[in-house]
Order: C-alpha cells, then structure tokens, then sequence
C-alpha cells in the first residue's frame, strides 16, 4: 500500500509542478525567437505557423490577433529608458525615430492589454497624422495631464504598455540589428 501512496504523491507533485510552469509560461508572453531593439520587443513567429505552443495559448488566452508575418510587427515596450515600469501617473516622451515601415501606430494599453479609456478619445496615433521635426523625427507626449503637440493620453491604469506596429516593414524579412526605436524617456510623476 505504501509504494502506492508515494506514486500518487509523485504524480500530484509533478502535475502541480507541469501546471504551474506552463500558467507561468503562458501569463509571461512569448519567450521564445524574441526580437529586442533597445528596450522594445517583437515576436515575428508569433502570428505564422511556426509560433511556439506557448505563444499560441497565450494568443488564445487573450484574444489577440498578432500581425502575420507578410504584414508587419508589433513591438511593445513596458519600461522606460532607466527600466523603470512605465507608470499611469507619469509623463514621458517617445523620441526619435522608427525603422523603415509604410505605415506604423503607437498604441497605449493597460496591464491587462486593453485599450484605456480617456476624456480625449484617443488611444493612439499613427504615422501618417504625427506633427515631425524637420529631420524626420518626432516627439510624442505620452501622459494622463492634457499637453500640447502630439499627445496621447492616458488614464486610470497603474501600469500601461506601449505597442508600436510597423506595417509592410523590411523587418520581418531583415536583421534589426543596425535599426532604432524610439526612446522613451520618463519626465516627471504627480
């Protein structure tokens, strides 16, 4: 009888183990063939055929529709420039650049990966309505308090995450190693 309880032990234990580790895998995101240019990650395999099982529940999981390889993608940041969580009480600024794209979107999100509500009605800009320096580059505030210039507001949200889609780029079939990504830079907290 002994050797039969210890068995069932060993099964409980491994199956809270299995379990526990895949809720994990699947709650942290794509961890698998990730793509990092400065503080910004991409996963390029995570809408083809070949995406890995975790990214793929995780997708399931939550219901996003990731961009398919021939489309594009989608970069998210959730730290600023010295690694701080990007926080809902913040002002920062997105600076710079993005890498050669016919089109992209910065978009806010919550903790939870919804879109966050706000007075302005706004949650995101695109490439084609951004103000631009003469140099081609651009400044986005990015703050709950209303700021002049290209805005984006953001509310009620302790922890938020930034999506930058670029569509029709020659990063998926590219090297990003020589490419940039705006910074992000904290300004000031309430």
């Amino acid at each position: 009888m002994r050797p039969l309880i210890d068995i069932a032990i060993a099964i409980v234990i491994a199956a809270g183990i299995g379990l526990s580790t895949a809720w994990l895998a699947v709650e942290r995101g794509n961890i698998f063939g990730l793509v990092r240019i400065g503080d910004w990650t991409a996963s390029p395999e995570a809408g083809s055929p070949g995406a890995d099982p975790y990214a793929v529940a995780r997708l399931a999981r939550t219901g996003e529709l990731p961009l398919g390889a021939g489309e594009g993608l989608a970069f998210t940041v959730s730290v600023d420039a010295d690694g701080d969580p990007l926080a809902g009480n913040c002002t920062y600024h997105i600076d710079g650049q993005t890498p050669a794209a016919r089109l992209w979107t910065l978009t806010a999100y919550d903790q939870d990966g919804r879109l966050m509500a706000n007075a302005a009605q706004r949650q995101g800009f695109h490439s084609r309505e951004i103000l631009r320096r003469t140099d081609g580059s651009f400044d986005i505030v990015v703050s709950p308090d209303v700021q002049p210039g290209n805005w984006l507001p953001i509310a009620g949200a302790e922890r938020f995450k930034l999506v930058l889609r670029l569509y029709d780029t020659p990063l998926t079939t590219g090297t990003p190693a020589d490419s940039t990504m705006p910074d992000v830079r904290r300004e000031q907290c309430r």
